[in-house]
């Protein structure tokens, strides 16, 4: 698949997600950049934004199966990937797959299990397979987790380990619609006279993974290279606000995100622009902030811009 082709379909999806999302432009654009760069999404905001709505629209726009388990105090990895079970006529075990055998699969609300449960996923998101009882077994491709997270002050919840916060490409916030998006929210609602927004498929999943294998082809110049490494790098160097910064797991997510981004945008080569513009998603989640800013209520997001915006921006003649 051509570039051009790419840019055309990512139009056709992003227009059938406006459907049933009102506003929210760059939240989706993004959501769609990482599918497009085989990565996983961790959408964390505050109940009743349209988070889970968002995967499910997609999974409808992109022909996907889809899957969504509801993470909850009690959860068991066996819930998730599935369990081995003894069958009286055969008198063998047969494995039967959890609802991690999907496309896509809505983690929701992650944070509401504990540790044990919530790294039961590592292994599916990072190498696309499952391992049971010494058992392989692999993943349907493309495998897209897309988690949604509630706020860690809320009661009842477990920060996610680091392990898994560095295996999401992205973390995103959705944030209030604005007056205008909200009236026509309630407008859509009223004229559909049902809950349910009717989400057509515009691609295949066989398209799904040819526009993957297209931004292979997205061409990433020395100077951007050496802008992304840059970017990465100041988040180690900045020992006033940033702890830990980001690993080469981030350089990659950057590179890739920048691609995918370009393309979309109907290019076959990524700029400057690109990587600024997924730089604050791909990189803020990786970072672990000094201790005395947990009190001042800065963000990772707020400390990832400022870096930004001291990195100098590679220019072309």
């Amino acid at each position: 698949m051509k570039i051009e082709e790419v840019h055309e379909r990512s139009n056709l999806i992003l227009a059938e997600v406006g459907k049933a999302i009102v506003g929210k432009k760059n939240v989706l654009k993004m959501i769609l950049t990482t599918i497009l760069a085989d990565g996983h999404i961790l959408l964390e905001d505050l109940p009743g934004l349209a988070k889970t709505l968002m995967a499910k629209s997609f999974a409808s726009a992109l022909g996907l199966q889809f899957k969504r388990v509801q993470f909850t105090s009690d959860l068991l990895p066996s819930d998730i990937l599935g369990v081995s079970v003894f069958n009286q006529k055969t008198l063998e075990f047969e494995f039967r797959k959890g609802p991690v055998f999907t496309n896509i699969l809505l983690a929701d609300e992650i944070n509401r299990s504990p540790p044990k449960t919530q790294s039961a996923l590592l292994e599916a998101m990072q190498e696309r397979q499952v391992t049971i009882e010494g058992n392989t077994y692999e993943l349907p491709r493309p495998f897209v987790v897309i988690a949604t997270q509630n706020p860690i002050e809320q009661e009842g919840t477990y920060p996610l380990p680091e392990a898994q916060l560095d295996r999401f490409l992205v973390r995103l916030r959705v944030g209030y619609p604005t007056k205008n998006e909200e009236k026509e929210i309630l407008k859509r609602r009223i004229e559909r006279k049902k809950e349910d927004v009717d989400i057509k498929p515009v691609v295949t999943p066989e398209e799904v993974i040819e526009m993957q294998r297209a931004i292979e082809d997205v061409y990433v110049s020395e100077p951007i290279l050496e802008y992304i490494v840059n970017i990465v790098e100041m988040t180690r160097r900045d020992k006033r606000s940033i702890e830990i910064g980001a690993s080469p797991r981030g350089s990659l997510a950057l590179m890739k995100l920048s691609r995918a981004y370009a393309a979309i945008e109907g290019r076959d080569y990524v700029i400057p622009d690109d990587v600024k513009a997924v730089a604050v998603p791909a990189l803020s989640h990786r970072l672990i902030l000094k201790r005395e800013l947990w009190y001042t209520k800065v963000s990772q997001e707020q400390v990832m811009e400022k870096l930004l915006e001291k990195v100098p921006v590679p220019k072309f003649e």
